[in-house]
């Protein structure tokens, strides 16, 4: 009972930290409508909100997880900060399918399942988030282009076909600052 409840602590000290750093943020001249607070700002509040629960209604017998379970924990976590420095330096693609790739063969220890999950994930939230929703992403960055030759073609084709498939629909997105 004492363990959620300093755990609850905890959280709502680390909800308002990441409320007031997303107020923190900037939007640039050229943003969505919504602006970049608002959804880390819902976010924090989502996790406040848990907290508080979890401060005002303690599980009165917590169980703990296994040992095995922490340590695959941690290791999600090592994968997901890895992920996040290697974005920048490698572009969304090849981070994304390492991530997914191991995060998946974590869950279901297959690997050919897993490869396969991690490739499939990575290159559908890229066309997603490039072509459909339209947002700056780099596939793969400058510098990691020259060792993976053989992708750049495939994503320049699959691009090519999602950008003339999207002229035929008509656009549904909200219009962003600065459009006509």
């Amino acid at each position: 009972m004492a363990s959620d409840r300093i755990f609850g602590l905890v959280m709502l000290f680390a909800a308002a930290g990441y409320i007031f750093a997303a107020q923190q943020a900037q939007s640039g001249f050229m943003s969505d409508p919504i602006g970049p607070r608002a959804f880390p700002t819902l976010i924090g509040v989502v996790a406040a909100i848990c907290s508080l629960f979890m401060i005002l209604r303690p599980d009165p017998d917590p169980d703990w997880p296994a040992f095995r379970t922490l340590l695959s924990i941690a290791f999600a976590v090592v994968v997901l900060i890895a992920y996040a420095y290697s974005l920048k330096p490698l572009g969304f693609i090849i981070p994304t399918m390492f991530a997914a790739g191991l995060l998946s063969y974590q869950l279901s220890e297959r690997p050919l399942a897993a490869v396969l999950a991690g490739i499939g994930l990575a290159l559908g939230l890229f066309i997603l988030f490039k072509f459909v929703l339209d947002l700056g992403l780099v596939g793969i960055s400058e510098k990691a282009s020259p060792y993976v030759p053989f992708l750049q073609p495939m994503i320049d084709v699959v691009g090519s076909f999602f950008g003339w498939l999207g002229s035929l629909l008509p656009d549904f997105r909200p219009a962003r600052a600065g459009d006509t």
